[in-house]
């Protein structure tokens, strides 16, 4: 049984889920949203507790998967609360959302509180702005098993619902960080771990570089490219061979080409 049933979308409750979609709030609150079955029950198996799970049974497909999702939410401390088709439309983020949207707590952490294996691959993104790179990119890090991604000069915060949205929720299984620039790189040369910078302004493939070892690889925003402060604390510079006009690739698919080669030279994992 649900904890409580709203039907307006004027209800100061619902009210509030759309002000979450504001990062001034979303840091106020230390909340964020997330929409979605398959995001939520990746966040739960991540260790998630949600505040609050709105669900509307009008939307939803009677399976016992989703329901058990419910009971996993309860489980882990979250208020119920059903909701009027029309009302969790008016709420919802997205087109043609599933009757599934929880309140949890934003990600929001410090290079420092990550914790590094012996030999770490990490994904340093510089000042993209794109929330659904920034997802794209945290799928392509679970899928590679990469043990840290860290947004360095963050123009878009991880709690933004299109980050979680586009990670189809792997902003909570994948370690992330957030920090200025040159925090970021002190924090790499305190721990060792040698920087491998994509830009097109050099001779060198990725493939021709040691990924083997403790290595941070850095993409920049599409426009810019990575920082004079960046590409200066480099150890290595890579770039992707490309034969047609443009001397560029979106963000999130420079990362995933340079993070599959990391992961073909460390053997495939899993």
């Amino acid at each position: 049984m649900p904890d409580l049933h709203l039907t307006s979308a004027t209800n100061p409750r619902l009210k509030g889920l759309v002000g979450l979609r504001k990062r001034r709030t979303r840091e106020t609150e230390g909340l964020t949203l997330v929409e979605g079955y398959d995001e939520l029950g990746l966040a739960l198996d991540a260790g998630v507790r949600p505040q609050t799970l709105y669900v509307c049974d009008e939307l939803m497909l009677d399976t016992a998967r989703q329901h058990d999702v419910i009971d996993a939410a309860r489980t882990a401390g979250a208020e119920i609360v059903t909701v009027a088709r029309q009302a969790f439309e008016r709420v919802a983020y997205r087109e043609g959302p599933d009757g599934f949207l929880a309140v949890v707590p934003s990600v929001n952490a410090h290079p420092r509180m990550l914790d590094l294996p012996a030999n770490p691959l990490l994904l340093v993104a510089e000042g993209v702005e794109k929330p659904g790179n920034l997802g794209a990119m945290l799928r392509t890090a679970d899928a590679v098993g990469v043990d840290g991604v860290i947004a360095a000069d963050p123009v878009t915060d991880w709690g933004n619902p299109n980050v979680v949205r586009g990670s189809k929720g792997t902003v909570f299984s994948v370690p992330v960080a957030a920090a200025p620039t040159s925090e970021t790189l002190e924090w790499l040369r305190d721990n060792d771990i040698p920087l491998i910078a994509t830009t097109p302004d050099t001779d060198v493939m990725h493939t021709d570089i040691d990924l083997s070892g403790p290595v941070a690889v850095a993409v920049g925003t599409e426009k810019y490219g990575l920082t004079d402060e960046m590409l200066g604390a480099a150890t290595s510079r890579v770039r992707i061979p490309m034969v047609g006009q443009v001397n560029s690739l979106n963000v999130a698919t420079s990362a995933a080409i340079v993070l599959y080669e990391a992961m073909r030279q460390r053997g495939v994992r899993g």
